[in-house]
């Protein structure tokens, strides 16, 4: 049996780092504030990565106590936008640190 994202039972998404797709218009500013207006999110930022002819790649990292995720999805579409990859996700009742490893160093 296949769930969509974030619709897992008992699972808590605190964090979510997303390439996001943009274009210019709108700016990353109204993007941010759509994003902080989800059910779940507690702090949004986003950093401009690349620029292009027509588009934007914005790396979104967004936390929470339990991120609704289908409305990340949501308001990234309604801005002309689109999810890329998810880079990061960090689920459970704690926020786990990532630690480098031997082989990362």
């Amino acid at each position: 049996m296949h769930q969509k994202v974030g619709q897992t039972s008992n699972t808590m998404i605190r964090r979510l780092v997303l390439d996001v797709l943009k274009p210019h218009v709108p700016t990353i500013l109204d993007l941010a504030t759509g994003l902080a207006k989800v059910s779940g999110v507690t702090g949004v930022n986003l950093s401009l990565d690349e620029v292009d002819q027509q588009t934007e790649s914005v790396k979104a990292t967004i936390q929470g106590e339990n991120i609704d995720y289908g409305g990340v999805e949501e308001v990234i579409r309604n801005f002309g936008a689109a999810v890329h990859s998810i880079d990061e996700v960090v689920v459970g009742k704690e926020i786990v640190k990532e630690y480098e490893t031997l082989q990362e160093r």
